[in-house]
C-alpha cells in the first residue's frame, strides 16, 4: 500500500482483523519493513498491524526537507488514524523506537516496546551507523530475511547515504530526548543485548528508570539485534506484554 504525505510516496502494509488491539511496528535506521516481519507475523492474523517503511527507506521516498524525529512521528500518527486505529502499541527497534518515544509524548498510545532505542546524544555517536550496520552482519537469523541483506545491508553507510538522509541522520543523533521522556505514561518494556556496540546496555538501564511505568528485559550476550538474536523469546515477551492489560 502507498499514500502520498507532504509530496512523497510513504510504502506500508496494513492487516486489518477489525480487532481492538493495534500494533505499529518502525524499523530501524537504514532498513524496512522486512526487518519487522519476524516479530509481527505472530500477530498478523488476530491483531490489526501496521508496518512502514519509513521514509528514506525501503520501497518509501526521501522526505523533501530535513525532518526531526517529531516529524516521522507526526507520520505514524497520519497512518494511525487513517487506519483507525486509536491507542495503538508501538513497536520499535533502534531509530525506529527513538520515533515511538517521540510519539508517545506528542499523542496517545496504548504501551510502548522498545529495541535498543536511543534517546540521547553520546560523544561518538558519529560511528552509530557504521557499528549498526556491523552488528547486522553478525545475526544469523538475518540470513533468513530472503534476500535482504544482498539487497540492503551497508545500503544507507553515512558515506554513501544522500546529502538529505545525512542530515536526517546528524538531526537525529543530535537530538536529546531525556527530558520528553519523563513525561510518558503508558506501560513500557525495553529489551536490550549486554553486547549492543551502537547504543549501551546502560542507556537501556537509564531509560527504563526515567520511564515512570518501564521494565527492562535484558538479553546477555546480544547485540544491536537482540530481539532477533532471541526471536523465540522476543515473540513470547511481546505476545505476555501485547496480551496484558
Amino acid at each position: 500500500m502507498q499514500i502520498i504525505y507532504k509530496d512523497i510516496k510513504v510504502n506500508y502494509v496494513f492487516y486489518d482483523n477489525k480487532s481492538d488491539v493495534n500494533l505499529v511496528y518502525l524499523h530501524g535506521w537504514g532498513q524496512n519493513i522486512e526487518m519487522m516481519e519476524p516479530i509481527s507475523k505472530p500477530f498478523m492474523n488476530s491483531s490489526n498491524v501496521l508496518i512502514l517503511d519509513l521514509p528514506g527507506f525501503g520501497k518509501s521516498e526521501e522526505p523533501k526537507e530535513v525532518w526531526g524525529i517529531n516529524d516521522y512521528a507526526d507520520l505514524v500518527n497520519h497512518l494511525v488514524r487513517l487506519h483507525n486505529m486509536s491507542s495503538p502499541i508501538l513497536i520499535g527497534h533502534s531509530f525506529g523506537g527513538k520515533v515511538a518515544l517521540m510519539y508517545a509524548t506528542m499523542y496517545e498510545a496504548r504501551k510502548l516496546v522498545l529495541f535498543a532505542s536511543p534517546y540521547k546524544k553520546h560523544s561518538n555517536d558519529n560511528s552509530m551507523k557504521v557499528k549498526v550496520l556491523k552488528g547486522l552482519k553478525k545475526v544469523p537469523v538475518v540470513n533468513k530475511l530472503e534476500g535482504f541483506a544482498k539487497r540492503h545491508m551497508g545500503s544507507t553507510d553515512y558515506k554513501n547515504a544522500t546529502e538529505m538522509m545525512r542530515s536526517i541522520l546528524v538531526k537525529h543523533v543530535n537530538l536529546d530526548l531525556t527530558e520528553e521522556v519523563k513525561k510518558i505514561k503508558c506501560p513500557t518494556l525495553i529489551v536490550w543485548g549486554t553486547e549492543d556496540a551502537a547504543v549501551p546496555y546502560n542507556d537501556g538501564v537509564e531509560l527504563s528508570e526515567l520511564i515512570r511505568d518501564a521494565g527492562l528485559v535484558t538479553y546477555e550476550g546480544c547485540t544491536h539485534y537482540a530481539y532477533l538474536e532471541r526471536l523465540n523469546q522476543t515473540i513470547n515477551v511481546l505476545k505476555s506484554f501485547i496480551g496484558g492489560k
